[in-house]
């Protein structure tokens, strides 16, 4: 045995898995408050060249959509459908990447690699 050391006793480890398990939560709450934001966030797509416009949230929550007179035609009811769905699909990927690297300034910052929470 070690000087100072009493059998059935082990060393000290200075409250490591104490201080990992707050590090752990304290990114919890980081991360959480991370999240509130990135929902409060919007993007906007366009297709057409402008002709329809969607606005969408970071809870992926469409909150918007623009249509100019010009692309409403009674005999191309699947242009514009065709339109709406792109600039849908284009606002959500713009989303997940805003949030993607959001997420990543916090992860990052941590010395972790992307994608990892």
């Amino acid at each position: 045995m070690g000087k100072g050391m009493k059998a059935g006793r082990r060393p000290k480890q200075g409250g490591g898995m104490q201080a990992q398990m707050a590090q752990v939560q304290a990114m919890q709450r980081r991360m959480a408050a991370l999240q509130d934001e990135i929902d409060q966030m919007e993007t906007t797509a366009t297709a057409g060249g402008g002709a329809v416009s969607v606005t969408v949230t970071g809870a992926k929550q469409i909150k918007d959509i623009v249509l100019k007179p010009e692309v409403v035609d009674p005999d191309d009811v699947e242009m514009l459908q065709d339109l709406i769905m792109v600039a849908v699909n284009e606002a959500l990927r713009q989303m997940d990447e805003i949030a993607a690297n959001e997420m990543n300034k916090l992860t990052g910052s941590m010395g972790l690699p992307p994608g990892l929470l």
